[in-house]
């Protein structure tokens, strides 16, 4: 159970740590590349010792590497980069925890599999409590609101389209394997990114930003992907994704105490719709009778 918390409280610290590095004059791509500069190694080591004396992967095992790769880890991590630079970090949490319901509907839509009518009901409570939040951030911001929770958005769907695709990969290969290699793959997408698009002098920035983003590889990256997978063998995938729950509300609280973003009645009532919608979607996925 500890591991889960502290799990899901590291996963929530990245977005803290992305605004604060934003107020260094760093730009999304040059800050990711360094967050997955730093995790490569991890990432590479993590890959090979769960390889070890396993079969070598076929062209085809590659291919889906590369594609879960560039869809869950490095699209999906660029797009939620992007949009951190116009919403808060509340509400970016808020859309990236919809990603399990963003699953189902997939499911649905791919594999014609079914939804209750207790998932649509958690969908529905859950998504009100986003657009809560958001239409208070649209008030106070404007169109860059809007723009920043479709990026977001945007990299919930890429990583939801990830986690669709991913049950077979993760049947031959094993998750850490596949975390580790479709991370690695993903880290030099973000530094090929970098490499394109900028001269090399844009790797001088600010010292803090190099300590914010070693933070981030580590302590937001690779220890709670292996926090998370340690909770799932000792507590279960349900009790781990339940306990994710305080995901949103460690995010609003970081945000106040680090980021001196404000904690009003619509952030609280959103956050509220969000947890108890989630918590009823979760609770009728495992229902001996929901649909499959």
């Amino acid at each position: 159970m500890t591991l889960a918390v502290l799990g899901a409280i590291a996963f929530s610290g990245k977005a803290i740590i992305v605004k604060l590095a934003y107020r260094y004059g760093v730009d999304a791509v040059t800050l990711l590349m360094y967050r997955m500069l730093f995790a490569l190694p991890v990432f590479l080591i993590m890959a090979w010792w769960a390889g070890r004396g396993k079969a070598a992967l076929t062209r085809k095992d590659w291919m889906g590497v590369v594609g879960l790769g560039f869809s869950g880890y490095y699209l999906a991590s660029y797009l939620d980069f992007a949009g951190l630079a116009y919403i808060s970090a509340a509400l970016e949490r808020l859309i990236l925890y919809l990603n399990p319901t963003l699953v189902v509907i997939f499911g649905w839509v791919v594999y014609k599999r079914g939804i209750t009518w207790g998932q649509f009901a958690g969908m529905l409570v859950s998504y009100c409590g986003v657009l809560l939040v958001f239409g208070h951030e649209v008030g106070a911001q404007g169109s860059n609101a809007v723009w920043g929770a479709l990026l977001v958005l945007g990299s919930a769907i890429s990583y939801a389209i990830y986690m669709v695709y991913s049950g077979e990969m993760v049947k031959r290969l094993g998750s850490m394997r596949l975390v580790g290699l479709a991370s690695s793959v993903a880290c030099f997408f973000c530094i090929a990114q970098f490499l394109i698009t900028h001269p090399l002098s844009a790797m001088h920035v600010a010292p803090q930003v190099l300590w914010l983003s070693l933070l981030n590889s580590t302590a937001c990256t690779v220890a709670p992907v292996l926090m998370v997978m340690m909770a799932i063998e000792r507590i279960g995938a349900g009790m781990t994704a339940q306990t994710g729950m305080i995901g949103p509300l460690s995010t609003i609280l970081m945000g106040v105490w680090l980021l001196d973003e404000q904690l009003n009645v619509w952030m609280v009532a959103g956050t509220s719709l969000v947890m108890v919608g989630i918590f009823v979607f979760t609770r009728w996925a495992r229902k001996p009778g929901a649909a499959k």
